[in-house]
């Protein structure tokens, strides 16, 4: 089995890391980002990679950064340090959230070694940085998968080992793609160690100059809802904002997120009904009119409230149809 030094973060990383421990693999260290606050009481949590790291008593380093010359340059040599003199195989990284310098790359290229893989949650070259899940759904794409690539300086732009699709249902949300695709990269990286082990260097294929698009980070700023838009870009939005930061638009003097809807309809509406009109109020949720199209707004949540099902909401603030929303 192969010696493993895991760089990740978040729980998409965490699923990885459990499988490749599971597998019988050694994971000699973990590199994950720094805790961060959370919660009411802003107290700081280690990230889920960390969790799972201590729960198996595995060694840990949280540099804020692997800059050499940057405002962080003692815990960037430290970490760089370590991880020299780390004995390794294969570096594994999946959502770790820090650039990688040139030194990381020499020390995990070193003869007798097979450099970094990392786990991608798109099908490259299609949505190379930081948000591929959301971007996706945004986008309104009929599939998306993982690629897990041989990491090189670019922006996810390495040759690919081995690429799987699955689908994107009219009904899948951030958070539901995110799992799907965390449990295959999870059993993806696996396999993919499994033969580095068996069969030494894996063959890649660089990726295509076609094609190419970028997720950008998703900022909250992105997050209100604008009704003047065909309704599928709409509930599309909706659906890859869930479960950050969440679609919003006001009224009333209230902010409203929206975590789910449907698209109700897609026929081109009557100029004269402004978009952001209430169309109806039903038990399946509160109808509104854009400019192709209505959608079917299904679950909502007032500030400081919990989620709650659109059409009660509605009723509970005295929305009827006709009503604009903005």
């Amino acid at each position: 089995m192969l010696k493993v030094v895991f760089a990740g973060t978040p729980e998409f990383a965490r699923v990885a890391l459990e499988a490749i421990y599971a597998a019988g693999h050694q994971v000699t260290m973990v590199m994950t980002q720094p805790d961060r606050p959370a919660g009411r009481g802003l107290q700081l949590q280690p990230s889920p990679v960390k969790q799972f790291a201590q729960a198996k008593r595995l060694s840990i380093i949280q540099p804020p950064s692997l800059k050499t010359n940057g405002s962080h340059a003692d815990d960037a040599i430290s970490a760089i340090n370590s991880l020299r003199a780390c004995d390794f195989d294969v570096m594994v990284v999946a959502a770790y959230g820090l650039i990688l310098p040139q030194e990381v790359f020499d020390i995990a290229q070193q003869p007798n070694r097979f450099g970094c893989l990392n786990i991608h949650a798109s099908l490259l070259p299609r949505w190379r940085g930081a948000a591929p899940i959301h971007r996706a759904i945004e986008a309104g794409d009929a599939e998306t998968g993982i690629s897990i690539m041989q990491m090189d300086l670019g922006l996810d732009t390495g040759p690919v080992i081995s690429m799987k699709k699955i689908p994107i249902a009219q009904s899948e949300t951030t958070q539901t793609l995110h799992d799907a695709l965390a449990d295959l990269g999870a059993t993806m990286i696996v396999d993919a160690l499994n033969r580095l082990d068996q069969k030494g260097p894996l063959p890649s294929t660089p990726q295509p100059e076609e094609g190419v698009s970028y997720a950008k980070k998703i900022l909250k700023e992105e997050a209100r809802i604008e009704w003047q838009q065909d309704a599928r870009a709409v509930d599309a939005k909706i659906r890859a904002f869930n479960p950050f930061p969440g679609a919003v638009f006001e009224k009333d003097g209230l902010s409203i997120k929206v975590w789910n809807s449907f698209l109700s309809d897609t026929k081109e509406q009557d100029p004269k009904i402004r978009p952001g009109t209430i169309a109806s109020i039903t038990k399946d949720g509160v109808r509104i009119t854009c400019i192709h199209g209505e959608v079917c707004l299904t679950e909502l949540q007032k500030p400081g409230g919990k989620k709650t099902d659109a059409s009660q909401m509605a009723k509970s603030l005295g929305w009827e149809p006709g009503q604009s929303l903005g």
